[in-house]
């Protein structure tokens, strides 16, 4: 009996991507697909990075795939494809970068800083290219996070380099100031400072550029929102009723400026104690998932309240690098992945195919 690539794909329908729920027959991530006698070939191309899932997903595939009658050796190759994706109407890609992502939170405290720059460890160590903007002018907080200090070099006096923590790029106003020193800048001086570290920082051919932005919903957040390419935001926030109260004031600018909400993040959602096991909801209960519902929003998940992802951070190796296998890292990975699948299934876009009109006077 000959094998036919009918029967083949049909196997292959029956895997479904845990991430997503849908089949990669259908999702059209089935590339290469070759017969040759009983040895079947082919390659899956994830829209996501998930380094950690491939041998997983590849297993799956395999096993399915033999159960057809005749089938021999089974070779299956995953990678991650990370694609541009649309942003607001009239604002260009930044050069450099394929997506931004705004982890954003309407009040302070409540563990922004911590969730995006775990969310950016976590999405490099699945396999993307990452970089992270400090946006918080006032307080920087990702040099001492990242573990990352020195001044940017410039090989042309106009541009800047990016500095690397952990193996991602990072760029903040903490690195041209002294870490004692007040940012006494009016409004219109803070914003002028967020456009050039964004836009004179050579970022390498990133997957995604994570913004750390500042509490609020002043100058800052909307200069990034109507003039930065930003393919979606996060938003975190902790289940107590006064942080959701500003949370939901964030949710409501980015919908006006037409930023995508990839989905809500409840921070600090339970404390375990570490002695006896008990655990309390300090916060509230449930209060950023009933929120997520409320607003038609993704609800990503809960994070614990718990001394070690205080202490990593301030020792400049956050969770994901001091404890990449622990329970803690995985809820982060489990969160990035969530927020890459979310980017993946966005309109792409698809300005850089078109090609670039000039109009010439004849002679």
């Amino acid at each position: 009996m000959s094998l036919t690539d009918s029967a083949i794909r049909a196997a292959i329908q029956t895997v479904i991507d845990p991430n997503t729920g849908r089949d990669f027959i259908s999702a059209k991530q089935v590339r290469n697909l070759s017969l040759d006698g009983e040895d079947v070939a082919f390659d899956i191309e994830l829209g996501y990075p998930a380094r950690s899932q491939h041998a997983m997903l590849r297993k799956a595939l395999i096993d399915a795939v033999r159960t057809v009658p005749g089938v021999g050796n089974v070779s299956v190759n995953v990678s991650s494809k990370i694609t541009a994706h649309a942003v607001q109407r009239g604002v260009q890609l930044l050069p450099g970068v394929k997506n931004i992502v705004a982890i954003a939170s309407g009040k302070g405290g409540v563990g922004k800083s911590t969730t995006a720059v775990n969310l950016a460890l976590a999405l490099a160590a699945e396999g993307a290219r990452v970089g992270i903007l400090d946006a918080d002018i006032y307080g920087p907080s990702q040099p001492m996070m990242l573990g990352v200090s020195g001044k940017p070099d410039s090989h042309d006096g106009k541009t800047m380099e990016p500095l690397v923590g952990h193996g991602i790029e990072v760029m903040s106003i903490g690195f041209m100031v002294d870490p004692d020193q007040a940012m006494i800048w009016r409004g219109p001086m803070a914003t002028q400072a967020l456009e050039q570290l964004l836009r004179q920082t050579n970022w390498h051919d990133l997957d995604y550029l994570i913004v750390d932005m500042p509490p609020g919903t002043g100058d800052i957040q909307l200069t990034l929102s109507q003039r930065v390419p930003v393919t979606g935001a996060v938003i975190v926030t902790t289940p107590q009723d006064i942080a959701l109260l500003d949370a939901k004031k964030g949710v409501s600018m980015f919908q006006k400026v037409s930023v995508p909400i990839l989905g809500v993040v409840e921070n600090m959602a339970v404390y375990c104690c570490p002695n006896c096991g008990h655990t309390a909801h300090i916060f509230g209960a449930d209060g950023g998932k009933k929120m997520a519902a409320e607003q038609g929003l993704a609800y990503l998940g809960a994070l614990p309240l718990t001394l070690s992802i205080r202490e990593q951070a301030d020792n400049g190796r956050p969770t994901v690098v001091a404890e990449p296998d622990g329970e803690i890292a995985a809820l982060y990975k489990s969160l990035a992945r969530q927020v890459a699948i979310k980017i993946a299934d966005a309109a792409k876009d698809y300005s850089s195919k078109f090609p670039t009109i000039t109009v010439s006077k004849s002679t």
